[in-house]
Order: C-alpha cells, then structure tokens, then sequence
C-alpha cells in the first residue's frame, strides 16, 4: 500500500484544520496509507517511508512558519538524493498574501525535486491586527473543500500508482 504523509504546523490552528481536512478526505478516498505528522515530530526517515507528501504551513512574516522551516533545515541533506521524484502538494495559510511562503515551499521541493502534482492553494484569513493575528482561525467550509480535494487527489493516486 502506497504511503501519503502530511506534515504541518499550526500555531492557531488554520493550518492544523486545513491539515485534518486533507487527511479525513486522503483516508475517505480509499487510497494510500495516510500518516499525519506536526514538523517537529517529523524526520527524515519518516520522509523516506512515504510515497508522497503533503506540506502545510502557516505564512509568518512572508515566509513559511519558522517552526516548519526548522523541519525542511533538519531533513533537506539526509533526504537529498533519496525522494526525487516523488509527489507532493503543499497548503498555505495566510492572513494577507502567502505568495512568499507558497514560493519558499516550491522551491525547497524543487530542490529535493520532488514532482509537484497540484497547484498550492493559499488560504486566506484576512488576520491583520495583533489581537486577530494571534486569535484562533476558523477556516471556512469553501477553503476545506480545497484542502479535502487534493488529499484525496493525492492518496487516490498514489495507490493508482499515476504519480
């Protein structure tokens, strides 16, 4: 069985609901193995047991979280060489703009040069005041749908063996 790993950060909880939304639909799908990790729980040996991966971050300060960050420092050069070519797809959640962070993530995959396989969708919570910034997120139903359709796009087809 093909193997889908999710790996996320979340600090008030946009990215984590976008995350779980993926997963519910990748494991309704009745395709690969789908395994949900937090980026700091996450090493490169987890990266090399999955088939295709699914990336989702909060934008902080017009890049990927720092949290996540930490997690792409820590596996990049363990992994280097070793996943190419495998799928992946990545979610953003932003308050504003999320471009920056959408193109930090690329390019670290393009660096691992694994296959992109959907378009990054970047969710937007309109958070601009502190207060708002720092508050939990509730993302609405719309965005999740995204977020549930390329999970199961991306467990369906990893177990179709299309990717």
């Amino acid at each position: 069985m093909a193997r889908l790993l999710i790996v996320y950060h979340s600090m008030t909880g946009g990215t984590r609901q976008m995350a779980e939304a993926a997963a519910e639909a990748a494991r309704e799908a009745d395709g690969a193995e789908v395994i949900v990790k937090v980026a700091p729980e996450t090493g490169p040996d987890d990266l090399l047991a999955a088939d295709g991966f699914l990336f989702a971050t909060p934008e902080n300060l017009a890049a990927i979280a720092g949290v996540m960050k930490a997690f792409f420092d820590h596996c990049y050069y363990p992994v280097l060489g070793k996943i190419e070519g495998r799928p992946y797809a990545a979610l953003i959640c932003a308050g504003s703009d999320g471009d920056n962070a959408r193109k930090q993530l690329e390019r670290i995959a393009t660096g691992w040069r694994l296959r992109k396989v959907a378009d990054t969708p970047i969710i937007c919570t309109h958070a601009q005041t502190p207060e708002e910034i720092l508050a939990e997120k509730m993302i609405g139903e719309t965005d999740l749908a995204q977020c549930r359709e390329i999970g199961a796009m991306l467990s369906v087809g990893l177990e179709m063996g299309v990717f």
